[in-house]
């Protein structure tokens, strides 16, 4: 039998498992940074929903107070204390062309890594109605 030169060839060079070795380290990479933004969204989208059930509870709060008692105590804005540092509310109203009615906004801002964020709630809420009587001759 004549001998080729050839010897067959067992396994990987090593130009291929370098090659291999790159597009492994580049998919595992890609999938890390991946999952590190769906969890930071994860956590943005879970701050939103904390700022909306606040901006909702203070609303609710001012409806069971009265609109009209809430301006007359003249704090319009404030911090939520029990939820911790960070979350901070506002109020801002303005008299409707209708009588008693009140155009509200509310607002709930936070920061987080330099950058502020908020949620906006608008509603009307009804005052009380002053009558005013008139004489007649």
């Amino acid at each position: 039998m004549v001998s080729s030169g050839r010897k067959k060839r067992r396994g990987f060079t090593l130009v291929e498992t370098i090659v291999s070795s790159v597009i492994l380290c580049g998919s595992v990479l890609a999938i890390g940074a991946a999952s590190t933004r769906a969890l930071s969204y994860t956590r943005l989208n879970r701050q939103y929903e904390v700022a909306a059930s606040l901006a909702d509870r203070q609303l609710t709060m001012i409806d069971y107070f009265g609109i009209d008692s809430f301006i007359e105590s003249g704090q319009m804005e404030g911090e939520f204390d029990q939820i911790g540092p960070g979350y901070y509310w506002k109020v801002v109203t303005e008299e409707d062309e209708i009588d008693g009615l009140y155009k509200v906004n509310v607002t709930v801002s936070w920061v987080e890594y330099n950058r502020t964020y908020s949620v906006s709630l608008d509603t009307k809420l009804n005052g009380t109605v002053e009558l005013i009587e008139t004489q007649s001759n």
